[in-house]
């Protein structure tokens, strides 16, 4: 078995554009020499994104169908996933217990992926999110590379040097990851030597810089990890490849972008590395069984004062009144840091000589020739993450990992709401609010009529994650499930899909209390 193979053995929404610069694929190998890109379906306007509103409104001016229950668990169950955290001696010594995953498209293809994967080099599980813009492929690359740099950056001097010199014998490498992935998550088997290249230089520098015996900290290797992917991410645009469908390839990586949200969990000490607008809440029970959140991750956009102070303080006092516009770096894109987005990082020249060597599928797009106005000082757009550390409590019960469209749909509090209350089967009744509707004695009755047929449907869904995404997508004004709302939105053509929510993805993960109770007992003897 080649060495590459080896080492990767088991690899089975408009932030900015409203339609991708690059077209992503399923089967990528229909991008041959002399392939031409799709025409794209949506209007030129392609630079301005909607802005989401917290609450659906579905009309009779919508061309959708009614599903029938079935249907709608068939779509809603399409792409769900689960993974059980295996028991040893008929006990579970792992913090972890296990995570629930599901993704609901908006974008024809969704620009959305997740990971997981368990650490087999070192200790710990990885949880991502990777929420892409103008196209999927530079998410699609996340998805497949962010946790082997994550997992290099994490081994020991030593460890790294047992790695190269067995790749210099070619002898056989034991796996650094265990993935736990959907069969939809696939990877793009053409690329993986590149990759393998490309990470095999990371920890040859890694060798360089570091000393025998040395260990890293979690927080540095999450830094590195991301700060380096997206280097690589940017110079292997840069230098192309002779392959022809692999030079188009890191193009459409390079030229798109992604936000990255990921969890690492070793034991009690949880690490959150995130870059862009995804987010990670603990769901926390209280005394009295009830569920409160607790956010462990900002946005980084707009709506976050310190990130506006830090992108104005990195430019000239010039560029005030433009590098922020709309909410939007430089009027365009939402999120303030990324992947990928290299028309955001490089150079005016740098971008024009990329793209006159490339192939001749750039040059039949008018996106990537088009240069974002006010662009005097580059780089605008950082992939760098914000690192956040908590220490596990036993009445912390579950992560909810989720890509924007989860969160501009429900409140924090109510995901955590819904997410404890269906892992618990225990239900908070609180007080029957109807929003400062005007409702009739009759609609009343209906209402608290479907509080009760929704206490007894709870276990409808055996995923979690599909749970919450039938509330994310079918809640009505009065915070229940409305199952015409919910059919109509599931049946909308892809055209106005987008135009009412964005692709989904969820992580929930669940946490061991008793075995978090031991270890922190034991940490305090």
């Amino acid at each position: 078995m080649p060495v590459t193979s080896q080492l990767l053995r088991g690899l089975p929404r408009a932030k900015v554009f409203a339609s991708g610069v690059f077209p992503c694929q399923q089967h990528p190998t229909q991008f041959g020499p002399g392939a031409r890109r799709p025409a794209s379906r949506r209007p030129p306007h392609v630079w301005q994104r909607h802005q989401p509103s917290r609450s659906y409104r579905t009309t009779s001016a919508l061309h959708s169908y009614n599903l029938t229950p079935p249907q709608v668990n068939s779509i809603l169950k399409a792409n769900e996933y689960s993974f059980k955290v295996p028991e040893f001696d008929g006990k579970n010594v792992s913090s972890v217990m296990g995570f629930e995953s599901n993704q609901l498209p908006a974008n024809a293809p969704i620009e959305d992926r997740r990971s997981a994967a368990t650490c087999l080099q070192t200790r710990g599980m990885l949880l991502g999110v990777f929420d892409g813009h103008a196209g999927c492929a530079c998410a699609q690359a996340l998805s497949e590379r962010l946790f082997y740099y994550i997992a290099v950056s994490l081994l020991p001097h030593n460890t790294l040097c047992e790695l190269e010199a067995a790749v210099e014998a070619g002898r056989a490498l034991s796996p650094i990851l265990q993935w736990h992935k959907h069969p939809n998550d696939y990877f793009s088997r053409e690329a993986q030597t590149l990759y393998f290249n490309s990470l095999r230089t990371y920890w040859q520098e890694l060798i360089d810089l570091t000393s025998p015996g040395e260990v890293p900290e979690t927080r540095e290797a999450l830094m590195n990890a991301f700060k380096r992917l997206d280097s690589d991410i940017s110079l292997e645009a840069q230098v192309g490849d002779p392959n022809a469908y692999l030079h188009y390839w890191v193009l459409r990586v390079a030229f798109s972008g992604a936000t990255a949200c990921v969890a690492h969990i070793d034991g009690s000490d949880l690490f959150i590395a995130n870059a862009g607008d995804a987010r990670a809440v603990l769901g926390v029970q209280e005394e009295d069984g009830s569920f409160s959140a607790h956010t462990l991750s900002n946005d980084h956009c707009a709506q976050n004062e310190d990130e506006v102070s830090r992108i104005r303080g990195e430019h000239p006092q010039s560029e005030r009144k433009t590098v922020i516009r709309q909410d939007r770096l430089l009027g365009l894109l939402m999120p303030f840091r990324a992947f990928g987005d290299v028309k955001f990082k490089w150079s005016i020249e740098l971008q024009k000589r990329v793209l006159e060597s490339g192939p001749d599928q750039l040059h039949e797009n008018e996106q990537t020739k088009f240069i974002p106005p006010n662009y005097h000082t580059p780089p605008y757009l950082t992939a760098e993450p914000e690192i956040t550390y908590h220490k596990l409590r036993p009445q912390d019960r579950f992560l909810v990992i989720g890509s924007d469209g989860l969160w501009e749909t429900l409140h924090r509090q109510e995901v955590v709401r819904i997410v404890g209350e269906y892992l618990t089967g225990v239900h908070q009744r609180q007080p029957l609010t109807v929003g400062g509707y005007k409702v009739t004695l009759g609609q009343m009755q209906g209402l608290l009529a479907e509080r009760k047929a929704r206490v007894s449907s709870a276990f409808e869904d055996q995923n979690s994650a599909t749970h919450l995404m039938r509330h994310a997508v079918g809640n009505n004004e009065f915070g229940t499930v409305d199952h015409e709302r919910l059919s109509k939105m599931l049946s909308l053509p892809e055209e106005l899909a987008r135009m009412y929510r964005d692709d989904i993805t969820i992580i929930i993960t669940q946490f061991n209390p008793h075995v978090i109770g031991a270890q922190r007992q034991e940490g305090q003897s």
